[in-house]
């Protein structure tokens, strides 16, 4: 096993790099913590990311005006003091993509992520200027060329297994690192993007490969909370999380944490911590994993709303081998994602997240109906309580079921993940924000300690 390296991985996201006053502040902070031997992890300036959508699909039909992007980066070059034709380069080679883009009349996957890489290749540039107009040497390094590798899986590029390159690499760049996060190249030297908010992903495997003490992922908010605060405004700040508790509370609708980012820490048994990058004093959230016996509990409820259920009821499903292969192989055929999956002995039901495809959905349940009736509801909701407390407590699951018959809230589905960490429960999205009020009020009202 490698000797853990000192160096602390600190992911910034866009929130973070949204104007020149979150960039002094975090100059402000690296300064301050120089001791860790920093290497950074930058998203797009906020809102960047989804101008750069826009714009590659403009450019298909027409010729786009670059104009308010550039403005936009060079107000915040500006503001910081910095050359304002810092980032021209690169957007003379935007400038040609989109144009070749209007030529062909078509974006292709490939396209499209060349397109987005630019928002963090950019804002790299500004922050690593920044630190360095302050009197902390960086150098703005693209994680492609630093050898992140991924399949050819546009939009949602797989990551690779690191050779050692890595580190290797990062080894010979003067002062702190200043990555780009969300960003690989495939094997044959193609642009690839890790999805939305990879750049947690990417902090999460540059960690890894470099055995980091801690991984930080610095944000808006002071870590993570029981619930999402705009809809329980008395959510709290959660000290500490299992890796299983984090990855659960991630799928199941978090916005704090990408879902797959735990993975390379986990691996490594690297700690991850959530800050706030607005109040680095604060003590955020740590993320290791595991946790004192005596400290187990319900530590959160997590919700997604927008769902769709599909339940398929057929009596020949008793005692058929291979008959949820079949199911499953539906949806597969038509890429689309099951999330929660509820069985019994002659019916199945599973949630779909939003933006399933109506078509595909449609031709989903036609394949359905061979096997039998198909009754699809839309409009749910998902809420998904999470901590071991629902194994090792008695009594957890009568205090989920009590508070929502008392509201009267009609439970649609039921699930248990395998893992005992979680219990799902899919209500009408009307009832969904009634629910989660209820049920943070059970578990973490001041006077109970769930």
């Amino acid at each position: 096993m490698s000797k853990p390296s000192s160096r602390i991985v600190k992911k910034f996201g866009g929130t973070s790099l949204q104007d020149a006053a979150s960039i002094e502040t975090i100059c402000q902070l690296i300064q301050d913590r120089l001791a860790d031997q920093p290497c950074l992890v930058v998203s797009a300036h906020a809102g960047v990311t989804d101008a750069l959508i826009e714009l590659a699909e403009h450019a298909v039909h027409e010729e786009v005006d670059l104009g308010p992007l550039v403005r936009r980066h060079q107000e915040i070059l500006r503001d910081l003091g910095l050359p304002t034709d810092l980032q021209t380069p690169l957007f003379r080679e935007l400038e040609d993509l989109c144009r070749g883009i209007l030529l062909v009349g078509e974006l292709s996957p490939r396209s499209r992520d060349y397109v987005l890489s630019f928002g963090e290749r950019a804002s790299s540039l500004c922050l690593a200027a920044a630190l360095s107009a302050r009197g902390t040497p960086a150098t703005a390094v693209d994680a492609a060329e630093l050898g992140f590798r991924s399949d050819s899986n546009f939009g949602q590029a797989n990551l690779l297994p690191d050779d050692g390159r890595i580190a290797e690499n990062l080894a010979k760049v003067e002062g702190v690192p200043v990555v780009t996060g969300f960003l690989a190249k495939d094997t044959q030297g193609n642009r690839t993007t890790l999805g939305r908010n990879g750049s947690d992903l990417s902090a999460a495997f540059l960690g890894n490969a470099i055995d980091a003490r801690e991984i930080q992922i610095w944000t808006d908010v002071d870590g993570v909370l029981t619930a999402d605060p705009r809809v329980v405004p008395d959510a709290r700040l959660i000290q500490a999380l299992s890796y299983d508790e984090a990855s659960e509370l991630a799928f199941y609708g978090a916005k704090v944490l990408h879902p797959s980012s735990l993975l390379p820490a986990i691996q490594k048994s690297i700690p991850v911590r959530v800050l706030n990058t607005h109040r680095p004093k604060s003590p955020g959230t740590l993320i290791l994993g595991d946790l004192p016996e005596e400290d187990l509990a319900v530590r959160c409820i997590a919700h997604k709303t927008g769902l769709t259920m599909v339940s398929i009821l057929s009596s020949r499903m008793l005692a058929q081998p291979g008959f949820l292969a079949r199911i499953f192989r539906a949806f597969e055929a038509q890429e689309i994602s099951v999330d929660v999956v509820a069985t019994s002995e002659v019916s199945v039901s599973v949630t779909l997240d939003p933006g399933t495809s109506p078509t595909r959905l449609a031709k989903v349940r036609q394949e359905l109906e061979r096997i039998g009736t198909v009754q699809i509801e839309e409009d749910l909701a998902l809420l998904c309580i999470i901590g071991h407390g629902i194994q090792h407590r008695t009594g957890v699951p009568a205090r989920v079921f009590g508070p929502l018959q008392r509201a009267g809230i009609t439970i649609r589905m039921i699930s248990m993940g395998a893992l005992k960490v979680n219990l799902s429960l899919v209500v009408r999205d009307q009832d969904c924000e009634r629910a989660l009020r209820a049920l943070h009020k059970e578990f973490f009202s001041p006077q109970d300690k769930p």
